[in-house]
C-alpha cells in the first residue's frame, strides 16, 4: 500500500474496521478523539522539539528516527480518519474547500515567497 495506490475512504474504512473489531464506537466521542488527537500530535512534536530548522529537516531525513516518526504521523492520522468518520464528514471536501478559502486569503501573487500578514 502506498499514497499513490490508497484512497482516503480505504484508510477511513480500515480505520472503522479497527475501531469495530474493538468495539470501541462509544469512546469514539468527538471530545475524546479531538483530545487523542491533540496528545498524539503532542508526541509527534516532541521529535522536533529544541531544532532549529535545519536540525529538524535533518531529523526528519534521519532514518534512525524515521521510522518513530512515521508512527506518530500514522497516530495523528487515525485519529483525524476517526473523528472524520465519528462526524461523518467528507474530509477529502474539507481540504479542498479549506485550500480553495486560504487561496482567496492568500493570494499567490501577494503571498509568493513570504508568509507576514499584513
Amino acid at each position: 500500500m502506498s499514497d499513490a495506490t490508497t484512497t482516503v475512504q480505504e484508510l477511513r474504512n480500515a480505520m472503522q474496521r479497527f475501531v469495530s473489531e474493538r468495539q470501541w464506537e462509544r469512546y469514539h466521542a468527538p471530545k475524546n478523539l479531538v483530545m487523542g488527537l491533540a496528545i498524539e500530535t503532542a508526541e509527534l512534536m516532541e521529535h522536533f522539539l529544541w531544532l532549529d530548522v535545519e536540525e529538524s529537516r535533518q531529523r526528519g531525513a534521519d532514518p534512525r528516527c524515521r521510522k518513530a516518526i512515521a508512527d506518530e504521523l500514522a497516530d495523528v492520522t487515525c485519529y483525524v480518519l476517526a473523528l472524520a468518520n465519528c462526524l461523518q464528514l467528507d474530509l477529502s471536501q474539507a481540504v479542498f474547500a479549506k485550500l480553495q478559502k486560504n487561496a482567496a486569503k492568500y493570494p499567490v501573487e501577494q503571498y509568493r515567497g513570504r508568509f507576514e500578514t499584513e
